[in-house]
């Protein structure tokens, strides 16, 4: 069984994450979505938030797809982390050359910590690239309408925590 680990903060979870889960669910038989603890971005969202999130998403996308999805909390190292999941692949999604180039250098640090653990990387779709949670939190604090970028469950849960 190819195991295949996907992190990040999800904060909140996009549609252009769902569109690499989706798509790397086409690499590996079970999907680790890892969700990190990371008290330096000061998250929106709890872990528990974002980890229900996750999952809600990943039921339907593990049904349609036959990939077992699971959410992972993580706090220690990617690479530690991977190796507790048992993953042989970091699935990365990219969006533009910038990701590129910090990915590359976190990829070069990982094969010296351990070689044996590939990542692959994934672009976006198109009308996916321009989407960053960073990005979705903001326009939602200033009154936007985020729906294109998000699911009506994660819209509504930034509505509730906006006020």
């Amino acid at each position: 069984m190819r195991t295949g680990l996907y992190p990040g903060t999800f904060d909140p979870v996009t549609l252009g994450h769902i569109d690499i889960i989706r798509r790397a669910c086409a690499l590996v038989d079970r999907l680790v979505i890892g969700v990190a603890i990371n008290r330096d971005k000061g998250p929106m969202f709890s872990l528990e938030e974002r980890v229900e999130m996750i999952e809600s998403v990943c039921a339907k996308l593990s049904a349609q797809t036959g990939t077992e999805i699971v959410a992972h909390p993580f706090e220690n190292l990617l690479i530690d982390c991977a190796r507790d999941v048992g993953a042989q692949v970091i699935v990365r999604g990219l969006r533009a050359v910038a990701d590129f180039e910090y990915e590359y250098q976190m990829v070069g640090m990982n094969r010296v910590l351990d070689d044996s653990i590939e990542t692959v990387f994934l672009m976006a779709e198109a009308q996916h690239q321009a989407i960053a949670s960073k990005l979705v939190k903001e326009i939602a604090r200033l009154g936007g309408d985020v729906s294109h970028f998000v699911t009506p469950d994660v819209n509504a849960a930034l509505k509730d925590r906006l006020g």
